[in-house]
């Protein structure tokens, strides 16, 4: 036969193939060579399984796998909780104390409020603001996330949610990448390098937003704390704002793999690649090398990037909250120009504003809505107890159990920030791809809220 017919034959005989063909060539392959070590090696202890393989057997069952993947997660996110908010305030106490002596110091120069006003009040409040909310909760997940990679853990989780990512026609090693994306999505997004098929790589990317960064957290924290929690107390309340956050999490890795999903049918369609994964013995994890990819390659890259856009986000914020218009300011002229929209979502025109402002930093989203809820001039923390904000939020400002349920479902599903925008596009290097990941992520946002609020509303939940 000439050499074009046997590539013709070979070319009709693999279209005939399943689509496990080659994991089965795979599979005999490490069984035959198996085989072959169990006759030429003898241990000293001869066992069926030795210390990893037990493990394996339990953490990649097909019933307990994704279990203790879940419980892993919510410990994760609970630690994340739990440990973030102490050391928050105390960065922010400490930041908001050098604004404050800054400031001192403008006035005692006799340097113009408004100038004193933009950088103090503007800028530099909208740095302290990220640094104090972003780099708490990336020093506890980061390293808690690098001990698991360490270990030898994440490429089980891999190999549990693999059957996953098929069925959605993606590919395995996109749920190591989304992973990342807990992080932070712009860390996610650049960890798809990992995925060799450039295809799959872009679905990762473009649905990596879809899993919540340590960002939008204090937005869900607060709403669980304030809302799904209220009516406990102490560990118990902790405990229960954690669950409601997984159970929005999980929510968010549905969207993933649906999203996944439709964009292999639609606009990236192609065969799902196979690939080998081989899981790692475990080892015990090296401190300096958890230490140093943690908060050196991870949390300061990522914080710096963050940083980079939250400054002109502070200055906008500040002359939007002191710029009069009538009896009012800019920044509530815009949210009641928003607010039918708002309404329309299941939301409302301030909290739309906050995520129009929050663009460059998801930290922001809480700060900018107490700012014009309690018309301060400046982001500010609000009511300190949970009972305080529930008062102004329902009672002040008329929010009900469907406006903080669709505030986490946009939450969790809105528009990347301006960090993970740019991101995408040097790794991409397409304008095209970047602007549909937010076309993507902001018009499932809309659709969801607008169908929740239409049907709460028809039931007469709303």
């Amino acid at each position: 036969m000439e050499a074009n017919e046997i590539l013709q034959k070979a070319a009709q005989l693999r279209s005939g193939l399943s689509t496990s063909f080659r994991d089965e060539i795979v599979k005999s392959l490490y069984t035959e060579a198996e085989t072959i070590a169990r006759r030429a090696v003898k241990s000293a202890a001869d066992r069926k399984y030795d210390f990893d393989q037990k493990i394996d057997r339990l953490v990649t069952s097909p019933v307990f796998g994704l279990p203790i993947m879940l419980a892993l997660l919510a410990v994760v996110i609970w630690l994340t909780v739990s440990g973030a908010n102490v050391v928050s305030d105390a960065i922010a106490s400490l930041l908001f104390w050098v604004g404050d002596q800054g400031r001192a110091l403008f006035h005692a120069l006799h340097i113009p409020w408004w100038i004193t006003g933009f950088l103090w009040d503007g800028v530099y409040r909208g740095l302290a603001w990220v640094v104090s909310v972003m780099l708490p909760p990336m020093m506890i997940f980061f390293p808690a996330f690098t001990i698991l990679e360490d270990l030898g853990y994440l490429p089980r989780v891999a190999f549990n949610l693999d059957w996953l990512y098929r069925k959605s026609g993606a590919h395995g090693k996109q749920a190591l990448t989304m992973a990342m994306g807990f992080g932070c999505n712009a860390a996610g997004v650049v960890s798809t390098r990992i995925i060799d098929s450039p295809r799959e790589r872009l679905i990762a990317i473009l649905t990596n937003n879809f899993v919540p960064c340590n960002g939008r957290f204090p937005t869900l924290i607060m709403l669980s704390t304030v809302f799904v929690a209220a009516g406990f107390s102490g560990f118990t309340a902790s405990v229960i704002a954690a669950a409601s956050v997984v159970v929005v999490v999980m929510i968010g890795i549905a969207f993933t793999l649906l999203m996944s999903w439709l964009l292999t049918k639609t606009m990236l369609k192609g065969e799902a690649s196979a690939f080998t994964l081989e899981l790692p013995p475990y080892r015990v994890p090296n401190v300096w090398r958890i230490l140093y990819t943690s908060l050196i390659d991870r949390t300061l890259f990522v914080l710096w990037r963050a940083m980079q856009t939250a400054a002109p986000a502070g200055a906008i914020i500040w002359i939007l909250a002191n710029v009069p218009v009538g009896n009012s300011n800019l920044a509530q002229s815009i949210a009641d120009w928003l607010n039918p929209f708002g309404l329309l979502l299941g939301l409302d025109g301030v909290i739309l504003l906050a995520y129009i402002i929050a663009i460059p930093a998801n930290e922001i989203v809480v700060p900018t809505m107490m700012m014009v809820y309690t018309g301060a001039s400046m982001m500010i923390e609000g009511p300190s107890g949970n009972q305080e904000i529930f008062n102004l939020l329902v009672h002040g400002h008329g929010w009900t159990m469907l406006t903080a349920i669709n505030l986490m479902l946009f939450a969790l599903l809105h528009n990347p920030c301006a960090t993970t925008i740019i991101t995408i596009y040097k790794e991409t290097k397409s304008y095209k791809w970047t602007i549909l990941s937010v076309v993507i992520t902001l018009g499932t946002a809309i659709l969801v809220t607008f169908l929740t609020a239409t049907v709460a509303r028809l039931l007469g939940w709303g």
